[in-house]
This record gives structure tokens, sequence and C-alpha cells, in this order.
């Protein structure tokens, strides 16, 4: 079941299905349409996700449609500005903004983004615009229409049981806030929305953080859904297993004490940005509104326990009832479709060290199945908001083609001094590919990699 996110229920149960579409008015530029949804898992919990599609501003203006109701021009522009200060995204180009209802019908295969921990869909919407460009040399046909989706994991962003009450409702009793839960969550968000909605079959997952962690275990598991995958500073370690709890609801009170304290904590707005700060290559990249809008996905009723569980849950198997240990670089050197790494490199947790053993790891599979590496100077653990430009070019190259090896596809041109420079409003950014001998391991690094 799909329908509009509570938020904002007065204008979203009057004009359901209303998409918010940005029209540039040059001619080379791209549309593109950003709606929130709300999908129904289990019939307990509420995910809150995102679906963007482009439209090739070739075409006619976009008009005024509903599929439920009707509206007058004035109601329809004042939805729409709402719309567009929620939920769409700017660019430097002046456009104005319109309202149309979308359906996809092309055969082009689907974007599922896998956010990083504690954000929602909002941490994509820098990225969103740029991997719907038409005007790029990488994307050929000026009048493709892709389709980008955006879900925000069960406790984080949107994503929440009904009713919660700090893990006493119904829908949070037996719940378990684990990697393994939100993977079930994923894969059935593809089966039960993208591709009922799409005519291709499988989708391409970009992930960031714990989304690239959670892509590449879906891509073992699941190769019927997946094309291929792209990490951006994957966490190679998810779930502390803690002893004492299974991080099944409800909590017993020394871990839902030790959650509450330690939540409490790292919601605070101050808090925020330290980790921010830590995490991005500038400052001046990460806004004072992106901290309030992480701070706002903690203030839920149900982030104590949710919290709690997520600590005490345990990690990730590539077969989910195996008793052998397993870590994420056994479960890369079992996906079978074709892997993209792209670090920024300035991270200080998922460091270009990590990527080694994870490329280390990908090279043990079956020499058609790819491979390859994209180190971005200037970005550090959030490469998808840090350097939108950069990551937006090399995915656009990668899914573009059907034979992604080194020796048919491009993905930085040597001419260019290996490298390929982009200019964000926070600053200059570069891509450059390596492989795994290029990338050279510190005391330190061999310290950290040794043990994860």
């Amino acid at each position: 079941m799909v329908h509009h996110p509570p938020q904002r229920q007065k204008t979203t149960a009057l004009w359901w299905g209303i998409i918010a579409v940005i029209h540039f008015s040059s001619s080379l530029a791209s549309s593109f349409v950003i709606q929130p949804r709300i999908w129904e898992y289990k019939n307990r919990h509420e995910i809150g996700y995102e679906v963007a599609h482009s439209i090739s501003s070739r075409q006619s203006t976009a008009t005024v449609i509903t599929n439920q109701t009707t509206m007058d021009s004035n109601m329809a522009s004042n939805f729409c500005e709402e719309m567009n200060r929620e939920t769409a995204v700017t660019t430097k180009e002046s456009g104005t903004a319109t309202s149309v209802l979308s359906k996809t019908s092309d055969d082009i295969t689907p974007i599922l983004l896998l956010n990083g921990f504690g954000v929602g869909s909002f941490h994509q919407h820098r990225l969103i615009p740029r991997l719907l460009e038409t005007n790029s040399e990488d994307v050929p046909n000026q009048q493709y229409r892709r389709t980008i989706y955006c879900v925000d994991y069960l406790g984080q962003g949107r994503s929440w049981p009904k009713d919660c009450q700090d893990g006493r409702s119904v829908s949070e009793q037996g719940l378990q806030y684990s990697a393994e839960t939100w993977i079930d969550q994923i894969v059935t968000f593809i089966e039960q929305v993208i591709l009922t909605e799409q005519t291709s079959n499988k989708v391409h997952l970009v992930g960031n953080s714990v989304g690239g962690h959670l892509a590449a275990y879906i891509a073992a598991r699941r190769p019927d859904l997946v094309e291929s995958i792209c990490l951006l500073n994957p966490t190679p370690v998810w779930g502390l297993n803690l002893p004492g709890w299974s991080g099944t609801l409800p909590a017993p009170i020394v871990p839902k004490a030790i959650g509450r304290f330690l939540f409490d904590r790292i919601r605070d707005l101050k808090t925020i940005e330290q980790f921010l700060e830590q995490t991005y290559s500038r400052r001046e990249a990460f806004t004072e509104e992106l901290m309030h809008q992480i701070r706002g996905c903690t203030l839920g009723n149900g982030g104590h326990a949710a919290f709690a569980s997520i600590l005490w849950s345990p990690p990730l198997k590539v077969t989910p009832d195996s008793t052998l240990k397993e870590n994420f670089q056994e479960c890369l050197s079992q996906v079978p479709c074709d892997v993209l790494l792209v670090f920024g490199k300035d991270d200080p947790w998922c460091k270009p060290a990590f990527a080694k053993k994870m490329l280390q790891a990908l090279d043990q599979r079956e020499p058609h199945h790819v491979h390859r590496y994209i180190e971005i100077e200037n970005a550090g653990h959030c490469p998808n908001h840090e350097a939108p430009q950069a990551v937006a070019h090399v995915i656009r190259t990668w899914i573009a083609s059907s034979n992604r090896s080194k020796d048919h596809l491009t993905l930085v041109d040597v001419g260019n001094n290996g490298q390929i420079i982009f200019q964000e409003d926070w600053g200059e950014t570069s891509i450059s590919e390596r492989s795994v001998h290029d990338i050279n391991l510190g005391m330190m690094d061999r310290l950290a990699t040794t043990f994860i």
C-alpha cells in the first residue's frame, strides 16, 4: 500500500498524487521530480521513501494533473510552492516550479539510493538532480527518463512503526532494528514497490556508509534483483552484538537505560556538528539546515528503543542461518554483479585503506565480474553529499554501460592527468581511478585493517 506521508497532513490529504517538478528554462537543462511517499511494511510500519524522475525540458512545459482530484491554478501553485520548499532540490540555474503526475513506462533500470546512518532521504537531495541530468556527455539520449528511489530504514528518517511508544507499542513488539531487518525491508521494497512500478526486473544499488554495507549483502543474497552496486565509503562492519540481549524489543532495563543515555547525547546539535566536522572534508560543505534535519529524525517516540536495539543487534552473514564467522570481505567475494567502489579520500573512518581489502576480496571472484575503484580528493565519508557532481558523473557513466570493464569503459580520462575536476559551491573536488596496488598503507592503516 502506497500513500503520502503524514507530514503536512491537511495538504497531502487534499492533493494526493501531486508531484513537484522543477522545470528549467534552458533547452538543454533537465526537469526533475521528487515525490515523498509512504509504504506500509508488514502492515505494522510506515516506511518513508521518495521517488525522483527526470524529464527532458525539450518536452512541453509541465501542467498540473492529479489522479484523484482537481484543483484550480491558484491551489496548484500554492501546493507546488509548498512541495518545492519541502522536497525539491535547488540548483544554480533559475527555474519555475510546476506540478505533474508522472508514471514511468520505460525499461531503464532504476536506481535505489541507500542512506548512511542517522539521516533520511534528504541527504540524497544534492545527488539526485546531478544523477538526473540529461545534458551530459555520458548521457547521449536527451529524451531518456531515469527513476531514482530513496528509502529510509526502519527506525531512521521517516520510517517508523505505527503508534511508536518507545518500544512498548504492539507494532514494536518483537521488532529488532538490525541490519537483517533492514535488508528484509529493502528487498521487500524492491519487490513490492520498485519492480511493480517499473518494467525493469532489477535495480542499481548505490549505498553510502551502512547503505553500502547493506547493498553488498543484498547483491550477494538476491542477485536476481541487482544489476550493479556502487559503494560510497561503505562501512566494513555493522552490528556490535553486545552481550545480554538480542536487540529484540522490548528492551531490558539496562540496555534501554544505556541506549537512552547515549542517544540523548548524540542527538544534541553540538554533537551532530562535531560528527559532521569529522566526516566532511570541508566545514562549508554542510549546513545548519542539515544539522536540524538530522536532529529532526530523532524527535519521534521510538528513538530511544531503536538506538538501543541497533547497539545490541548482531552483524550480517551472507547466509542468514550460517554458524560461521564472516566479515564484509567474504560477502564481497560472493557478490555476482559488477561493483564500483567510490571513496572520499579524507574519510577518517572508512579510509581508502579499507578499499584495498575490499578490492582484494573482489579479486577472488570470477574474472567476468567487473570491479573498479574511484578516489575523490577533498571529500570525506559522505561523497554523495559533499561531492555530488563527482559522484554523479561516475555513477551515470557506470550504469549507462553494459560492459563496465576498464578496457571498454572510461570512467576518468587519462588525458586529463588521470583526473577530472569539479567545482562545488564549497570548493573543488577531483576524481581519479586507482588500482589495488596504488593504495599505500601506513602503520596505523595496517593495524586498523588487520582487526576489521
